[in-house]
């Protein structure tokens, strides 16, 4: 099977702005006890990943995709901080991510509406500025800002019960990026989403990553997804014990509607590459359930 091209120039940084990596995992395992490890008579444990490079370069959309119940969102809670690393090394932008350090440079979306109900648009997108000390009349500025540029202009006085879950999903959008993040980190995000709502809130993302290039790290279970989006797919084994097995260079023009690029030749190209590594992976994984 032959490779995806290298990325194109487009996407190469200039010859005088090395690159930079902005998340690098080295080595890294996380193990977690059984529910009857340090009982008498000792306990099974479970590895989710084990041994794990990998590097995401300032400025990158890259997409992990797996199996289910692969690791993929334990990698997203170690770059966040919420998770240690049994062993091995985490570094942001070049500097070690203290052990139960919270990661400070990352926003996290989580796939699950994360708006407190008691508070409408406008207060949830502005909670994270204030808590860390922005007063609050500037908070409401930026949230307001943000509100306008998620599509939600005029709708910051409603309540989560009050939006669509378009809307909730805008309004998680803004409130992770209103802090201003160098990294974004976003567990399947528009998986509970109807598919047109869905690819609007693609090309969303699209194009307000396009304005200032944070580096993403994105998770999600849908190939073409992963592919319509990201400057390169990383492929996870099935777990336990999961770890990258295959890298692939996205090298899709931008700027991309994500329902047309689906369409093109290169895309498809891509995808069946992909699906050539990834489809092992999945059957392995289907049939340890059934096992």
């Amino acid at each position: 099977m032959s490779l995806p091209m290298r990325r194109t120039a487009e996407h190469r940084e200039p010859a005088s702005r090395p690159v930079r990596q902005a998340i690098g995992f080295e080595q890294v395992t996380c193990t977690f006890a059984g529910k009857t490890a340090g009982k008498k008579g000792g306990g099974q444990t479970y590895t989710a990943i084990r041994d794990v490079t990998l590097a995401i370069n300032e400025g990158e959309f890259v997409s992990i995709i797996g199996p289910t119940g692969c690791g993929k969102s334990t990698l997203l809670n170690v770059t966040a901080g919420l998770m240690r690393p049994s062993s091995g090394r985490v570094t942001i932008f070049g500097q070690e991510l203290p052990q139960g350090a919270l990661n400070r440079d990352a926003s996290y979306l989580f796939q699950v509406d994360a708006l407190m109900p008691w508070k409408n648009a406008e207060d949830n997108v502005a909670a994270g500025l204030i808590f860390n000390g922005t007063p609050k009349a500037e908070a409401l500025e930026v949230a307001r800002d943000w509100l306008v540029r998620v599509g939600l202009h005029g709708h910051g006085h409603k309540y989560p019960h009050q939006m669509s879950g378009g809307m909730r999903k805008r309004a998680g959008l803004a409130q992770a990026l209103a802090l201003d993040p160098r990294i974004l980190l976003m567990d399947e995000p528009f998986s509970a989403l109807d598919i047109q709502t869905r690819q609007l809130m693609e090309n969303e993302l699209l194009q307000i990553w396009a304005t200032d290039r944070k580096s993403v790290m994105f998770v999600t279970h849908d190939l073409e997804e992963a592919i319509a989006l990201s400057d390169r797919v990383v492929v996870l084994s099935a777990g336990p014990a999961t770890h990258p097995i295959a890298e692939f260079e996205i090298d899709l023009e931008r700027p991309r509607e994500v329902a047309e690029i689906r369409m093109t030749q290169r895309f498809l190209q891509l995808h069946a590459a992909i699906w050539d590594v990834l489809r092992g992976e999945v059957l392995k994984s289907y049939a340890r359930t059934r096992s």
